[in-house]
């Protein structure tokens, strides 16, 4: 099945971004974030797409 509507996403920056972000969080007293920044260094192309979502991200300044 084809997926007519996909766009693609510049992944590395989006993964360096989610970390930064999640690094930051973290430094910032959130020390929960470290959990989801280690995410990130793993994450597979969905699951950053996903976390993006969830944290609040502009998907649409990564499209490649």
């Amino acid at each position: 099945m084809r997926k007519e509507n996909a766009v693609k996403i510049d992944v590395s920056r989006l993964r360096d971004d989610l970390e930064d972000y999640y690094g930051t969080a973290m430094f910032s007293g959130m020390p929960m974030a470290v959990i989801e920044l280690s995410q990130a260094e793993t994450a597979s192309p969905q699951e950053l797409v996903d976390m993006a979502r969830r944290a609040g991200f502009d998907l649409g300044r990564y499209e490649a």
